[in-house]
């Protein structure tokens, strides 16, 4: 049971980090680029869209990975 934890931890934290990393920022960092040319095909709207769909993932990647923290801690803890 904690060889899946971990499994599931890494995978938490590979998807939290590559969300975080999409995110645009004061400089638009690398969401503005990839979302660049869509902005200019759909409108401003689209853009808002996928910053509120990255944020919503981030959040629930960041809940996931204190779950799995906290479960390998107490498998790891309790010797299961």
């Amino acid at each position: 049971m904690a060889l899946a934890a971990k499994i599931l931890l890494i995978i938490a934290s590979i998807g939290l980090i590559i969300v975080v990393l999409l995110q645009s920022g004061k400089s638009a960092g690398l969401s503005g680029a990839i979302g660049g040319g869509a902005e200019q095909l759909m409108g401003k709207q689209k853009a808002r869209g996928i910053d509120a769909l990255l944020g919503r993932l981030t959040v629930i990647f960041a809940v996931l990975f204190m779950v799995f923290a906290i479960l390998l801690g107490y498998f790891l803890k309790s010797g299961a």
